[in-house]
């Protein structure tokens, strides 16, 4: 997503670099002060809802509950002073403090693809064609035009927690930024018209949480997910995120508890890929399913120079047309494409390299055209790639490129400044890891996310008073949220945890190019199969093993893990558990020899891990357990690390207007904590240091923040160093950060 807060007058970029490359020696440190004004927090209770809100009444009476959670959280939402937040947490009743965030909402050939024909042609226990018919599907996002043609019939109710009424209608343009994320999703899970989901009878509820431009708020999340338990739907879909990589964020928890009343929850892992650790919350729940990207059947487009080896992946921007160049074409640079850069500058019949940033993607894509640009790349402004789309049609194709090709392209150019071509090429691929796709695993408790993948790369799909093609993993979720309606049609007792496991153990495994198979980190148990998840005889789970942290100075030591073994066939089964063969020096595994087990039996079955962390590497160590008798062999992937892994310390820095004019604040996550962190400003052109912005030391794990009454600093661009230090890791980001009035307006359709 481009920036988490709404209304930004900042808009920061948060890059991995090296403090001693870029920036001089930071200063020495001292304390700032807190700013005293109003914040908005999730509180979770120790006992009672209301008897926690009770003694908060009373310690703060200037406070003011404004939402109570009993299904998902245990808790409720409260706004107070700033400096009212640590008596709050010091209250008995009260277990932990958390500061809402922002979310921002991360067919015809993916359907047939993931065996979505297939299953048209089965039935029920009633003899019912399996197309979801009877199933409700909760579509928590930006609401639905449940006018449109495809899906009028599905619609069946819901509610808008933006606007507070029965009308989950997606915001038009007098209401703000109109959206179209939630009618995609909804169409993905369950279109029937000229489109059709992979669930085309299914029931929808939407549950409008994210309002003008897609963004919305910790707060309004949770509440849509209390609203949809109400509402007794069976399976819920979440394809928003943020990039909080914490298992115990309240949007998080609040899927976990879905899923103990009975509901199968679908979240999206999130689009900040392809670095580790880049799982956002909700995709970081343990017992929801979390989806990452996939590449259904592509005619994918690469450009390259001629007489260079390299070739460039290009992504499309959704709301464009689609990229059929066939000849090459010279290309110029537009810098930001603002409308300064415009003047004397001939793109007439040419591709026009333009970076991302400064203005929103349709004034660069219009500006261009308006040109007689032939197509546009957007190259990233911090490393990797990314999805977008324009939130009105541009005439000509418009694609995403990384912010590493895009500067390469940017050195062809001026090399040969006199003129320089492009060539096109295409390539008929599928079943890759999408670049931009969410990695795991998840902080703290180092399970293996995503869970499984699906198709999220230019899939077609209805928006208002249309069709787009979009990618993302919001449209991988979908596939699998479809997928869920049509196991639970099949199998109306299964449970959450069979569902999600029929889904997991009979996923495809990916592989690279090289032949290799994927990380359990990037692909989970692999790509989804709903034909043969709907088929399946045999179930385990949890589908994916996580033994957890190890560190050099610990004894050898034995830890076990249980998974269940279900046989759903009309036949005893015996099954073998076979760990890898090859183990290296100081690990050895322990499991049964076989396990019998008869006809709606099910059996619980311990792996023991025996492992001596002093002869181990120290990093990620991960493989797959696999599970044989049944019809086809089941892979289990799991995961455990030797020392404290190296997550990043710091992670989700997000810089903002405040609710008053002249204020400003921050939101920084901690995913371990910190010894030490702080906020150093620079000059944005000599990195001259200016101040610190904050500095505080012995931080528990979590978001932490601070909000000013006005920067003591002259309006402009500044360059922004943030560091954590943490075991002996020290983590930096690097943010551009505007203080001013230029609004910088990037929507992305996320994760």
């Amino acid at each position: 997503m481009a920036c988490l807060l709404a209304m930004l007058v900042v808009c920061n970029i948060n890059v991995n670099v090296s403090l001693a490359a870029t920036f001089p020696e930071i200063p020495a440190l001292k304390e700032l002060d807190q700013s005293d004004e109003k914040v908005v927090v999730i509180v979770t209770a120790t006992g009672e809802v209301e008897e926690a809100v009770a003694a908060v009444s009373q310690a703060l009476p200037q406070s003011e509950v404004r939402k109570m959670f009993k299904r998902t959280l245990n808790g409720f939402s409260i706004e107070l002073m700033e400096s009212e937040v640590e008596l709050l947490k010091a209250l008995n009743e009260i277990e932990r403090v958390d500061e809402i965030v922002e979310y921002s909402a991360n067919l015809d050939s993916s359907v047939p693809f993931v065996g979505g024909d297939h299953v048209r042609g089965m039935v029920d226990p009633k003899g019912v064609k399996l197309t979801g018919k009877g199933i409700k599907v909760a579509v928590i996002d930006t609401g639905i035009d449940y006018h449109h043609p495809d899906l009028k019939a599905n619609y069946k109710g819901g509610y808008d927690v933006v606007d507070y009424d029965r009308d989950p209608m997606e915001t038009v343009a007098t209401q703000g930024p109109p959206t179209l994320h939630g009618t995609h999703v909804a169409g993905i899970i369950a279109a029937n018209g000229q489109v059709k989901g992979i669930a085309p009878d299914a029931d929808i509820y939407a549950y409008r949480a994210l309002g003008p431009g897609g963004q919305g708020t910790t707060e309004q999340v949770i509440e849509a997910i209390e609203k949809a338990i109400d509402d007794e739907v069976d399976v819920l879909n979440l394809s928003l995120g943020n990039t909080v990589n914490g298992p115990d964020w309240p949007t998080s928890v609040a899927l976990d508890k879905a899923v103990e009343e009975g509901i199968v929850a679908v979240t999206s892992n999130g689009n900040s890929g392809p670095n580790m650790w880049t799982v956002g919350s909700p995709g970081t729940s343990t017992k929801a399913i979390s989806v990452g990207a996939s590449a259904p059947p592509l005619k994918t487009p690469y450009v390259t120079v001629p007489g260079q080896d390299k070739e460039i992946t290009l992504y499309p921007i959704g709301g464009t047309l689609p990229w059929t160049i066939k000849r090459d074409y010279e290309i110029v640079d537009a810098g930001y494409g603002l409308e300064e850069e415009w003047k004397d500058l001939d793109v007439q019949n040419k591709i026009v390299l333009i970076k991302r940033g400064m203005i929103s993607f349709s004034e660069k894509a219009k500006a261009a055209q308006k040109g007689g640009a032939k197509a546009v790349l957007i190259y990233n402004n911090l490393p990797g790639s990314f999805v977008g789309a324009v939130e009105q049609g541009v005439e000509l194709p418009v694609v995403s490129i990384s912010k590493e090709d895009g500067e390469w392209l940017l050195e062809q150019i001026e090399e040969h400044k006199d003129f320089q071509h492009v060539r096109t090429i295409y390539r008929h691929e599928e079943d890759f890891i999408a670049p931009f796709s969410s990695r795991g695993p998840v902080t703290q408790t180092w399970e293996v996310k995503p869970d499984l993948v699906a198709p999220g790369v230019a899939i077609d799909s209805t928006v208002p008073k249309g069709y787009l093609a979009l990618n993302g993993t919001s449209m991988a979720a979908p596939h699998v949220a479809g997928a869920a309606a049509l196991v639970k049609q099949a199998h109306p007792d299964w449970t959450p945890d069979q569902i999600k496991a029929a889904l997991m153990n009979t996923a495809k495994q990916l592989v690279k190019s090289d032949g290799e198979p994927y990380y359990p980190y990037e692909q989970g148990a692999g790509r989804l199969q709903v034909d043969k998840a709907v088929e399946a005889t045999t179930l385990a789970y949890p589908g994916a093993l996580t033994f957890g942290k190890y560190t050099k100075d610990d004894p050898r030591e034995k830890r076990t893990v249980t998974f269940t073994i279900e046989n759903h066939d009309d036949v005893a089964r015996t099954y073998h558990v076979k760990p890898p063969f090859e183990a290296p020096d100081g690990l050895q595994w322990e499991v049964p020899f076989s396990t019998t087990i008869k006809p709606g039996e099910k059996r619980d079955v311990k792996v023991n891990l025996d492992l001596f962390p002093q002869v181990l590497a120290e990093g990620t160590h991960h493989g797959e357990i696999i599970i044989e008798g049944g019809k086809e062999p089941i892979l289990v992937p799991y995961v455990f690390f030797i020392e404290e892994p190296d997550y990043p310390r710091a992670m989700a820095f997000n810089f903002g207007p405040g609710d008053q004019p002249d204020q400003y604040r921050y939101e920084l996550y901690l995913p371990g904590g910190a010894e030490e962190m702080g906020i150093a400003l620079y000059d944005a052109d000599t990195f001259q240091f200016v101040k610190f912005l904050d500095v505080k030391k012995n931080v528990g794990r979590g978001m932490v923040g601070q909000v000013w009454d006005k920067l003591d600093v002259p309006d402009g661009t500044y360059k922004a160093l943030i560091y954590a230090r943490k075991d002996g890791k020290e983590d930096t980001l690097e943010s551009t950060i505007i203080v001013g009035p230029q609004v910088l307006d990037e929507r992305l359709h996320d994760d």
